[in-house]
């Protein structure tokens, strides 16, 4: 599988390495991109183009990552609700509501989802998502 395949096909299918590689360079990306705009060397919106630019990327790596657990990619939308749950400001309600809708359920979900597509080993042989994974091609 090439790069481009690899980042913005949402079709096949790739293993745990691969998941994780983008994984870390996403996450490695963003921490420079807002550490720079938290010290003012970038401005914010700037660090926010380029998150927004990054999520085409990650979905593909993720819907892949399901695909090899044969599954849908459709199950990659859980992570929407997760974080819009996390980012949500949750004091007006009482403190059991507050921890149980703003962290403990989204906390829930992340786990789960992070444990299924970084943990566990995809559908070994052919499934109907297509053949076993390929590695990418890194050169």
């Amino acid at each position: 599988m090439t790069i481009q395949l690899w980042l913005f096909s949402f079709k096949g299918r790739i293993g745990r390495r691969d998941f994780w590689i983008w994984i870390g360079v996403w996450i490695a990306g963003l921490a420079i991109l807002f550490t720079l705009a938290g010290a003012k060397i970038m401005p914010y919106s700037t660090a926010g183009f380029f998150l927004c630019g990054s999520l085409i990327p990650t979905a593909a790596v993720i819907v892949k990552r399901l695909h090899d657990r044969n599954k849908k990619g459709w199950w990659a939308l859980l992570f929407i609700p997760a974080w819009l749950l996390l980012a949500g400001n949750w004091e007006v309600f009482g403190s059991v509501a507050q921890w149980g809708l703003g962290r403990f359920i989204p906390t829930l979900i992340l786990v789960m989802m992070i444990m299924d597509l970084g943990a566990f080993v995809g559908t070994q042989g052919e499934n109907r998502f297509g053949k076993d994974t390929s590695e990418v091609k890194y050169r």
